[in-house]
């Protein structure tokens, strides 16, 4: 092998590794408690739950509702159905985000809060019940599950338990770290955050706290159907892997199929859904800072807010949950790899680009940005559940069951046939690891498809780290191993040993909780061995579910060909090649003892432990200042007085650390848009920060000093009138030796909103008017396809656009002219008045006012009329109008109007 040498740059990152690793290590000795840390998951202490959140001082708050135990009645067909949705964000700064694992990609504010949405389902007589919960968080963590089981035991005695209790994350790669008991995960987090860790926690519980008390019988309807556009295999070299005649049977190398459930009362009003679909919420990229729940968060807000009409995002009693699957290989960056730099494709086996390496092959999404892109796919997911949900009529039936079991992954015998076994491995990760994925490369130089390990980075583990073993190497084989993670043990395990296995079943329906990420393949194998199993002992047609990131995070797991290849999703199989073989053997003996009612003989297996000591965060937190002569909230930059639709409103506050409100919560969101209501003199919350048309930013300054900056993107179905932003934060002060945390709200002054259309014309792709209150001779263009240059009519301000217009004039009027109508027909600029309603003074049909000239400048076949209302002052000598078009209903032929100047109004 020819030997190896490395550029400047590259030196230099490894000396950068080097350093970062012996601080990493002097920082662990300092921060971690290594004696008397492990307990077993029952008795470990409970810790105390956030306090009930208060609004702002507003309208539209959502009713609260109790816990008490519901009153069921069990006369009927079908299930006890309760739904619930609670906040469970966390803190939107100074933390990481998990999922790329990026260095510096801290969370500096809030695009979306993050929910917990519940499904409680049980039987009519009672006599079983079922709990799924689909969280927005990057995973689940054996900590989180933990305590939230130690709670729900606490509150409900055994109601709920290990066995018919589903966590479940999204995976959104954009929700804070730091939640996490496994050094491999609290080393990635930069520490164990328990402000954030007791908001989810707090979020989860609630949610299941509402569901619990909202029981009430009703049916639940199944329905299934693909889902085109939104997704492709980013390794699909991996993918080929596996055998032809296997992949022979798919018509896709992606799981295309959604599976929905719809849940509805006993008189068919709607209560909420699950739907199933493998695709990796990665729209929103590793550039990103802001807090959201990405494409699939973008659909369950789309649905939520079509079924809960009037109430504001994460309120209202309908739930729609969009939860993972087989996810492992699927990305929803559609348009696939390119290399950043030379726009050639880089769908590679090793995902690298001959000019850059890895770090410039990038799979892009479909829209212009990665906001645009993660509305697009969610889009495109929330119409196939919205069709799916409107035609869903087979109904699901029959007993609920689950089945637990917790297992040591790292020794599990696994029969290859009925003479051959092989066993899983202690957890590792390999060199592919480093490299990321297309959709969010490594820090480093690391390539995917690596098999080889490298001497450099091998005698920088061994010297910090200490070497791998040789049976770990062995049992790993064709990974190189970068960390033995297995092996490490200080201050805590690096990864998990004990390892949650689940189904629960409705009927017909079976839920497999994967405790981590399933490729395309792996999913299939594990649903059709599981389907198998059920059928082997009578329970016939079953639909197995792959519910993916659930009860403990474990990585990826692949098929066995697809871990030759060592793309990133191999390397990240932490327990060896046969990491597939073996899950899809444990759940075929939870299927069995489903099947054969035997539930009761399976054996709990090994609990997990839960760690004392972790380390605290590697942020500290520090006392808010505001700058001289200002406090919190003062407004730095306020906004404009007026905006059209489409535009974005900005104001920039002296702000504080947005962390202080997870800690200390009196408000529900860091804003709202408020519209000023004239018939009732209130102002009426339009949008918090739960909606997608606002934007926090947090900027971070030097010694305490931050500023706030908030911006709302005017969707086209705001409403004109006056509006106002409110800002609600929290600064923290030192009271002697104590920090307290201090509640603040702002109210700057108010701004008005007006409207803007946008329809399509016939043989026209544009009309504009002038930007501002027109004058005499002020200028209209209107441009034709293939128009080169565009045309342009001069027109008197009261022609204003090229339309029919009725006038609605402020007294006194001078001259008072009440309607105009201008037909434009094939090659004319033909100008006729129209006289106005005969009740109302007009201006005599005949010459055009003085500066009214129009010029021929169109040439179209058809005949446009508009109808508009127009207020029209006298303005140093001239009309003008500030005005409210308003399209009636003697529209002919139009499908495209944009009106300028200060019209305001809606279609």
């Amino acid at each position: 092998m020819a030997k190896r040498t490395f550029s400047t740059l590259e030196i230099f990152l490894i000396f950068l590794f080097v350093m970062m690793t012996g601080v990493t290590v002097a920082l662990l000795s300092l921060l971690f408690v290594t004696s008397g840390t492990v307990e077993n998951h029952t008795g470990f202490p409970t810790t105390q739950i956030p306090s009930a959140t208060q609004g702002p001082t507003a309208i539209q708050a959502s009713p609260t509702p109790s816990t008490p135990e519901p009153t069921l009645f069990q006369n009927f067909s079908g299930y006890h159905i309760g739904v619930g949705r609670a906040d469970c964000t966390g803190q939107v700064a100074d933390i990481i985000l998990m999922g790329y694992s990026k260095t510096g990609q801290n969370a500096e504010g809030i695009l979306t809060r993050l929910y917990s949405r519940a499904f409680i389902l049980a039987e009519p007589d009672e006599s079983s019940r079922v709990l799924f919960v689909s969280i927005e968080i990057g995973m689940v963590s054996q900590r989180l599950r933990l305590e939230v089981l130690n709670r729900l035991q606490s509150k409900y005695g055994s109601l709920y338990r290990r066995d018919n209790v589903i966590l479940s994350g999204t995976h959104t790669h954009s929700a804070p770290a730091g939640y996490f008991q496994y050094s491999t995960f609290v080393i990635a987090s930069g520490g164990f955050s328990n402000r954030t860790f007791e908001y989810m926690v707090a979020g989860i519980m609630k949610s299941i706290e509402i569901a619990h008390a909202n029981m009430k019988p009703g049916k639940i309807f199944i329905n299934k159907g693909n889902v085109d556009g939104a997704q492709i295999n980013r390794s699909p070299s991996s993918y080929l892997r596996n055998p032809q005649s296997e992949r022979a049977r798919y018509s896709s190398n992606t799981d295309k199929e959604m599976v929905l459930l719809k849940m509805v009362d006993l008189n068919g009003d709607d209560l909420g859904l699950i739907s199933w679909f493998a695709i990796h919420p990665v729209s929103m990229n590793n550039s990103n800072h802001l807090v959201n729940s990405d494409n699939v968060g973008y659909a369950s807000y789309l649905f939520e807010q079509e079924k809960n009409k009037g109430y504001l995002p994460g309120e209202g009693p309908y739930v729609a949950a969009f939860a993972s699957s087989n996810l492992g290989d699927v990305s929803p960056n559609i348009l696939g790899p390119h290399c950043i730099n030379t726009g050639e494709s880089c769908d590679n086996a090793n995902s690298t680009c001959p000019i850059g390496g890895p770090s410039m092959c990038i799979a892009m999404g479909p829209g212009q940005d990665m906001l645009d892109s993660t509305q697009i796919i969610g889009r495109i997911i929330y119409q196939k559940a919205k069709e799916l949900y409107a035609s869903a009529s087979q109904e699901v039936t029959g007993p609920l069951a689950s089945a637990h079991q917790w297992v040591n992954m790292t020794d599990v015998t696994v029969w290859l046939n009925s003479t051959h076994t092989a066993k899983t491995c202690k957890p590792a990760l390999g060199y592919s690891f480093a490299a990321g994925t297309i959709d969010g490369f490594g820090t480093l130089n690391f390539t995917q498809g690596t098999t080889v390990g490298d001497p450099l980075w091998d005698s920088i583990r061994d010297q910090y780290l200490g070497k791998p073993s040789e049976e770990i190497k062995e049992c790993q084989k064709p990974k190189p191993i970068l960390l033995h993670t297995g092996e490490l043990s200080k201050p805590h395990p690096w990864h998990p040993d004990i390892v949650d296995v689940q189904i629960i079943t409705l009927g017909f329906l079976a839920i497999t909780a994967i405790p981590g990420e399933f490729t395309t393949m792996s999913g299939r194998r594990l649903r059709e061995a599981v389907q198998e199993e059920f059928a082997t002992y009578g329970m016939l047609n079953m639909t197995v579910v792959i519910s993916g990131l659930c009860n403990v995070y474990t990585h990826y797991i692949t098929t066995y060909e697809e871990y030759q290849a060592q793309r990133y999703e191999a390397a990240s199989t932490i327990y060896g090649p046969h990491t597939l073989s073996a899950y899809i053997q444990l759940f075929r003996v939870l299927a069995k003892a489903i099947a054969t009612d035997t539930v009761a003989n399976l054996s709990s297996g090994p609990e997990p432990p839960f760690f004392k000591g972790l380390m605290a965060p590697l942020i500290p937190n520090t006392v808010d200042r505001a700058p001289v002569g200002t406090t919190f909230g003062d407004v730095l930059q306020p906004a404009n007085p007026k905006y059209r639709v489409g535009e974005v409103v900005e104001v920039t506050f002296v702000g504080a650390n947005p962390k202080n409100s997870a800690e200390n919560k009196t408000h529900q969101t860091f804003l709202t848009v408020e519209k000023y209501e004239a018939t009732s003199a209130t102002w009426k919350i339009m949008h918090n920060d739960a909606s997608w048309e606002t934007r926090f930013y947090w900027h971070k300054g030097l010694r305490g000093h931050s500023n706030a900056t908030i911006q709302w993107h005017i969707p086209d179905t705001a409403q004109p009138g006056t509006y106002r932003i409110r800002y609600f934060g929290h600064n923290r002060k030192k009271n002697f030796l104590k920090a307290v945390i201090l509640p603040f709200e702002s109210t700057p002054s108010t701004f008005d909103v007006f409207g803007s259309y946008e329809k399509q014309v016939p043989g026209i792709s544009s009309l504009q008017g002038p930007s501002d209150k027109p004058r005499a001779g002020s200028s209209l263009q209107m441009t034709r396809p293939g128009s080169r240059p565009p045309q342009t009519c001069t027109a008197d301000a009261s022609l204003g656009l090229a339309t029919r217009c009725t006038l609605r004039l402020l007294p006194p009027p001078t001259p008072t002219l009440q309607g105009l109508l201008v037909h434009m027909a094939q090659g004319t600029g033909l100008l006729t008045l129209q006289p106005g309603p005969a009740a109302e003074p007009f201006l005599t049909p005949g010459p055009t006012p003085a500066g009214s000239l129009l010029t021929p400048c169109m040439s179209t076949r058809a005949v446009f009329l508009i109808l508009m209302e127009l207020e029209c002052t006298q303005v140093d000598g001239t009309l003008s109008y500030p005005v409210e078009p308003y399209l009636g209903p003697s529209l002919v032929g139009v499908t495209h109007l944009v009106p300028q100047g200060n019209g305001v109004g809606s279609t």
